[in-house]
């Protein structure tokens, strides 16, 4: 779980409109929506290809996309989305997320020699047609570690790497446990570990990275002008099947083939990417505006019934969560201030009772949009604990929790054990048109057991503005909603430990870090072993309730009926934007 990315105002966080609120019992209340959803493939029908051919691509968005076209710089889905066309990983994997060597590089792992080499293929190369690089796979981690390029992905795990730690505080100049065989303008990279992790077979295990960057076109830029750069905004390069020709700044982008593409040339002469507003999803999709466009699933029941498009659906590896500010980022680490106002168990899980999200989904969504229980999801099948039921709508209980931990009512609301007022700020992100009355829907929610909740600003927040107080621990936030896109291997330790700039609660314990070395360790390649750690630590973050996960949902596609190659599949995504194409 590690390469994981912030949810913008699209996606799980409002694809029901923040969908963690409270409602009346009017409304759909069934899963006739879910029960659409299972009946769609993964992939569209398999017909054969012609050349040629605009696609349109719609990307749903409140707000204009940052365009931060790096991966190390980069940390807003949104941007991710927008860069797809482009942005080709090093290695393909199966069904399962194992990495395997199909890809533009391929892989081998030793345990015994506590390394990873990394060979990329002859012949696939930049849009600008020169070979990938050693030194741009190993450039990678130089973004990633120089403290002056402010990466937030520089994490505990990477520190893993011998020599990456002296790097990051600038003893070294090199990162002395990445070698290049055969020198920089060879195509070998040979990276050694202080130890082996049970992941590391899986993609997006977090211990080393599975991108390169242009090492010839960044290597004049300073860090720390690198994520301003045009070289990263403009005119980036990428070895995947199309480049940029144009970009309109946060709206649009238009990618045409890259003639250098190693798999072959791509189908299509040029794709279209734009922003729309998610409020008009549907009615682009009903009037075939895109070619390919996400439904926003509270307005499924208006699109189910449109011709001329396939429905492909999957449940992505995400998840929403409320989350409770309980420190701070200081000197590249979470500090936890035991004095914080949400640094009260009894009042955390109150909070997370008070929510009646499964009525709110029914409601909403017809169940497209679904509470889950714990922060590992069900796709991970034994590391899930499924016997965690999660926190249900239970008021009583709310109410029980903060009677008893000395939160009494005085009026209308309750005050502090201390006996000061309490008055509390959400932070949560403006999306589609449900946002707004869910949210404030669900503020009255904890009115009813007695706690004074506010929204920070008075208003919800834009996606870049939200992430903004959040990642800088403003202090007008106290409890935030947000969402993760995760990757594909389960390890929670980039997004929860102590060193985790991700760790937007800042909740740090010995009991958290111990778990987390435990689901990591040597031990832990005894999978037996591996699975008990990942319910030991579901167990324990559902108890301490820092932060509660919230819901998944269905993510649907519609996809131009006359469009072949488009697939959801994890074996496929490397290289579906080379297979989609118009059906002759």
């Amino acid at each position: 779980m590690k390469l994981s990315k912030v949810l913008g105002s699209v996606g799980v966080v409002s694809a029901a409109a923040l969908a963690l609120v409270a409602c009346g019992k009017s409304g759909n209340s069934n899963n006739a929506g879910a029960t659409d959803a299972k009946k769609f493939k993964q992939t569209t029908p398999v017909k054969e290809v012609k050349k040629g051919g605009t696609l349109s691509y719609a990307i749903e968005a409140d707000t204009p996309f940052t365009g931060v076209f790096n991966n190390e710089l980069s940390t807003s889905q949104t941007d991710s989305d927008v860069a797809q066309f482009g942005n080709e990983a090093l290695f393909d994997t199966d069904d399962s997320y194992r990495i395997n060597s199909k890809g533009p590089a391929t892989f081998k792992l030793d345990r015994k020699a506590k390394t990873i080499s990394i060979e990329v293929k002859k012949g696939v190369k930049w849009s600008d047609g020169k070979q990938v690089t050693a030194k741009d796979v190993e450039y990678e981690y130089e973004i990633m570690a120089n403290k002056g390029s402010k990466s937030e992905r520089y994490t505990a795990s990477l520190q893993n790497i011998v020599g990456m730690t002296e790097y990051h505080d600038g003893k070294s100049k090199t990162i002395s446990g990445i070698d290049m065989p055969d020198g920089e303008n060879g195509r070998k990279v040979v990276i050694h570990f202080k130890e082996m992790k049970p992941g590391m077979l899986q993609s997006g295990n977090g211990y080393f990275l599975e991108t390169a960057s242009p090492y010839h076109q960044l290597k004049s830029i300073p860090f720390n002008k690198l994520e301003s750069s045009d070289a990263v905004r403009k005119n980036p390069l990428f070895f995947g099947p199309y480049k940029i020709s144009k970009i309109v700044r946060g709206q649009s982008v238009t990618w045409v083939p890259n003639k250098y593409y190693w798999r072959g040339t791509p189908k299509l002469d040029k794709i279209t990417v734009s922003v729309v507003n998610p409020n008009s999803a549907s009615q682009a999709i009903k009037s075939h505006k895109f070619d390919i466009a996400r439904v926003v699933n509270s307005q499924w029941q208006q699109v189910k019934n449109t011709k001329g498009v396939n429905f492909v659906a999957k449940v992505p590896l995400q998840y929403s969560y409320m989350g409770f500010k309980v420190g701070k980022w200081e000197n590249g680490k979470n500090v936890m201030n035991p004095k914080a106002k949400m640094n009260n168990k009894s009042l955390r899980q109150a909070m997370a009772y008070a929510m009646n999200i499964d009525a709110v989904e029914k409601r909403y969504t017809q169940g497209l949009t679904f509470r889950v229980p714990t922060l590992i999801p069900e796709q991970f099948g034994n590391y899930f604990d499924k016997n965690i039921k999660g926190y249900n709508y239970n008021l009583k209980k709310a109410n029980k929790l903060l009677d008893d931990a000395g939160y009494k009512k005085k009026g209308k609301y309750r005050v502090q054990p201390n006996g000061k007022p309490l008055t509390i700020h959400l932070a949560a992100m403006s999306g589609s048109s449900t946002a707004e009355p869910i949210t404030q829907n669900y503020i009255q929610q904890w009115k009813k057991i007695g706690l004074n909740v506010k929204l920070t600003t008075g208003r919800l927040i834009e996606f870049n503005s939200f992430y903004d107080k959040v990642q800088h621990d403003s202090k007008d936030v106290d409890v935030f909603m947000a969402g993760w896109s995760l990757s594909s291997e389960p390890s929670p330790n980039d997004l929860y430990n102590e060193k985790a700039p991700f760790n937007y609660t800042r909740f740090v314990t010995k009991k958290n870090t111990q778990l987390l070395k435990d689901i990591d360790s040597q031990k832990a390649f005894n999978n037996k072993y591996r699975v008990q750690k990942f319910h030991e630590w579901q167990k324990y973050m559902f108890d301490e309730a820092y932060v509660v996960p919230t819901v998944n949902a269905y993510q649907i596609d519609a996809v131009n009926s006359k469009l072949t190659g488009y697939s959801l599949k994890p074996s496929d995504a490397n290289s579906v934007w080379y297979k989609v194409g118009y059906a002759k």
